[in-house]
């Protein structure tokens, strides 16, 4: 494994982990398992569909992007050391702002809606759930595409497969723990700030690409 994918390695891993971490990834689950007083192997079953289901979409888009950052690099030859980098920082600095304006309006985004979840059924819940997931791709995890698309199929395969397990299993842990009583965490300034944090570590990482060779 060469310099560079462990680069796009590191930064999927890291994005992955972040993203997980996200309350409202995980939190609603925890609710609805309590509420419908599933089994903790039928509750971490339905993380893992809603969990597969929303990356799912996340690495479709991406996969696109990624596709057009392959081709840019060869068309382009500072694109993958120069412009690449750039759009991260670009992007991150984009959420940021983004994020800061939500605050001021008090924005509150939610990827999964668990009102009116009693009374369905087990199967109505969790295909409702899988599809506002699929339907709610993470664009913040898209952004890293583009750098991981210079390096061709094989960047684009690495961030993918990251995003896909990482994230899953970050989110099967963290509704376990949720259910073992350890939901009570304070967790708003990662809720509410997703898009800030997100955007610091895209900077990061287009800083990375730019100065540090591995």
């Amino acid at each position: 494994m060469n310099n560079d994918v462990w680069q796009i390695l590191i930064g999927s891993l890291t994005l992955s982990v972040i993203h997980a971490l996200i309350p409202n990834h995980w939190i609603p689950l925890v609710a609805i398992g309590k509420t419908e007083k599933w089994t903790v192997p039928e509750t971490l079953s339905a993380t893992g569909i809603a969990g597969f289901a929303h990356i799912l979409s996340t690495v479709i888009i991406g996969i696109i992007v990624g596709f057009a950052g392959f081709k840019l690099s060869s068309s382009i030859e500072k694109f993958s050391s120069i412009i690449a980098p750039f759009i991260l920082v670009a992007i991150g600095i984009i959420y940021i702002v983004v994020d800061f304006i939500q605050s001021r309006r008090h924005h509150h985004h939610e990827h999964m809606n668990i009102s009116n979840s009693k009374g369905k059924s087990r199967k109505a819940i969790v295909l409702s759930l899988s599809l506002a997931m699929f339907l709610s791709p993470c664009l913040e995890l898209e952004a890293y595409y583009f750098q991981a698309g210079t390096l061709g199929w094989t960047g684009i395969l690495t961030v993918s497969v990251v995003y896909l397990i990482v994230t899953v299993s970050a989110m099967i842990i963290l509704v376990w723990l949720g259910l073992k009583g350890m939901n009570r965490i304070k967790s708003g300034f990662l809720e509410h700030h997703n898009k800030r944090i997100a955007g610091i570590v895209l900077i990061l990482l287009g800083f990375l690409a730019w100065f540090v060779k591995f």
